[in-house]
């Protein structure tokens, strides 16, 4: 007879892991400026046969206007030592100063000329395939929009398809 341990579901894979504790950068450009924004929330996948990423972004956060307009964005992940970097990208403005350059970080183009941030361990180049704004009367649990929501501000959704997988040893 075959045992299985249990384990939370968070433990299953690494990815969780990457997104929820080490957390990443989404950077996209308009052709002549590049923003990030640091994110914890996020999935990944298979849907439509593909490989997918979803993130989720505020309308009030200023990467928002860039992946808007983009078709291309990256998730970069970056190691441990990176921390106060993230941390930086998370509670400061693109709108007001060139946070990446201040945070210690520099920006690296993919093939296909999407920004991704060049100290990070892995990159994912994504294209948008669908997006969805999340809608008060579609929540089930009223207690998601009371302690996420108290302003109603709510995130769109982006599903990606995975492109291309970069990795640095």
């Amino acid at each position: 007879m075959i045992t299985f341990e249990h384990v939370a579901a968070k433990d299953v894979d690494a990815i969780f892991n990457r997104i929820d504790k080490q957390w990443m950068l989404i950077s996209a450009t308009d052709g002549e400026h590049t923003n990030t924004m640091t994110a914890s929330w996020g999935a990944m996948g298979i849907l439509w046969h593909k490989p997918v990423a979803i993130c989720f972004i505020r309308p009030q956060r200023y990467t928002y206007e860039f992946t808007e307009r983009e078709e291309r964005m990256t998730l970069s992940f970056l190691g441990e030592e990176y921390r106060k970097a993230l941390s930086y990208c998370g509670t400061h403005s693109g709108r007001d100063e060139d946070k990446i350059a201040n945070a210690g970080l520099s920006v690296a183009f993919t093939e296909s000329d999407t920004p991704a941030i060049a100290q990070a361990r892995l990159v994912l180049e994504c294209k948008k395939l669908y997006v969805s704004d999340l809608k008060a009367e579609n929540f089930l649990d009223q207690a998601i929009i009371d302690r996420w929501y108290p302003e109603k501000d709510f995130h769109r959704a982006y599903i990606m398809q995975i492109e291309k997988a970069y990795i640095k040893e």
